[in-house]
């Protein structure tokens, strides 16, 4: 598969976004769509899903946007997927700790944009290593997570291990700064508004034997 460029934008909306560099795929934070109303949205009150669709037209790339969902008084952490003009779906946050005031979502977030396939990561669910062991065997090619702020280190140490052990590349936008793991063990960050990694997706297995007792798998007669 050839190299794809993902462009990470940091700081900035959707709305106030009229062009993006040359890139087959643009992350947005959750700063990008902000806070978007289902019911408003259906009433035709707001279009913030369709701006984001229409941004990836106007630039001819992918789009994945962090945003907070509402519906029915419900809040979500989410992400909205577009490709060139057409939105993908929305995808939500699974893992909900403790006492968060946030509903959790249902399904992996799984996409193919600009023909690759990528997997979503938003939030918590980078602290629970089977949500990434999940998608990478599902067959993505590369990793989107996007976290709404950064507190510390552990991210950046989760999607670096993450990417070694799983074989998948990931790109990350967390807060004000923007990542990129690689499978070699390889990470970089940057501050800057608008970042751009080059990413060339992986698709490769190994084949592992490991050795157990039991699991017979002689014919019974007596059944």
């Amino acid at each position: 598969m050839y190299n794809m460029v993902f462009c990470v934008v940091t700081d900035g909306t959707v709305a106030s976004t009229d062009s993006l560099p040359y890139c087959d795929l643009a992350v947005f934070g959750f700063s990008g769509l902000g806070e978007v109303d289902y019911e408003k949205e259906l009433k035709g009150e707001t279009e913030k899903f369709e701006e984001s669709a229409r941004l990836s037209k106007e630039n001819g790339c992918g789009l994945v946007c962090g945003c907070k969902t509402v519906s029915r008084g419900l809040i979500r952490k989410s992400v909205a997927v577009s490709d060139r003009g057409k939105l993908l779906g929305i995808s939500d946050m699974l893992h909900v700790i403790d006492c968060e005031d946030f509903k959790s979502g249902s399904s992996l977030g799984f996409y193919r944009v600009n023909g690759c396939k990528v997997g979503l990561c938003i939030e918590n669910d980078l602290l629970f290593p089977d949500t990434v062991k999940s998608l990478a065997m599902c067959g993505c090619n590369v990793i989107v997570a996007v976290l709404e702020e950064i507190r510390d280190n552990v991210p950046a140490l989760l999607i670096r291990a993450y990417s070694y052990l799983y074989g998948i590349p990931i790109v990350m936008c967390a807060g004000k700064t923007a990542y990129f793991a690689d499978i070699s063990g390889a990470i970089a960050t940057s501050t800057q508004k608008i970042t751009l990694f080059e990413v060339s997706p992986k698709n490769q297995y190994h084949l592992v034997t490991t050795r157990v007792k039991g699991i017979s798998s002689e014919t019974k007669s007596d059944y």
